[in-house]
């Protein structure tokens, strides 16, 4: 009662076949396989646009005062 066996599949595909035909299982699956596609494709838009957008601020000018660090060398010297 725990598995069921390839009779039982066989079983069960069948009946679906009877209630949905052959030719609207095809459909749903190429559906699926195109909603996959697309969403894999999406998903690797965002990860090139994310590194696109992190290789973007590495560049990114800010407008503000620039102060130079004193060392402690050069600290001591003052």
């Amino acid at each position: 009662m725990g598995t069921f066996s390839i009779w039982h599949w066989l079983i069960v595909l069948a009946i679906i076949l009877i209630i949905f035909g052959a030719k609207k299982l095809r459909n749903v699956g190429s559906d699926l396989g195109g909603a996959i596609k697309d969403f894999k494709k999406s998903m690797k838009e965002d990860d090139d646009k994310a590194k696109q957008e992190a290789a973007g601020q590495e560049n990114k000018v800010i407008e503000g005062k620039a102060t130079p660090v004193e060392t402690p060398e050069q600290q001591k010297k003052h």
